[in-house]
């Protein structure tokens, strides 16, 4: 019950993907970090864009795990 460890040799050749098709995702997930940043570091305060306490609870403890200062 020997097996060969030969390779396929109909195996598909990979192709690279461009840096046209990368760009738009690469922008586009760029700009959603920020803005998770954005409410992770920066949402409270004089600084906030919605009112109350409820962002701030929700990402309370992403704060301290990323080391933003919240009290």
């Amino acid at each position: 019950m020997a097996q060969s460890a030969a390779p396929a040799t109909g195996a598909p050749a990979i192709t690279p993907i461009s840096l046209k098709a990368i760009a738009p995702w690469a922008v586009f997930f760029g700009i959603v970090m920020l803005i998770l940043l954005y409410f992770v570091g920066a949402e409270q305060g004089a600084t906030a864009l919605i009112s109350g306490e409820g962002v701030h609870e929700w990402v309370h403890d992403g704060r301290h795990l990323l080391g933003f200062p919240c009290h």
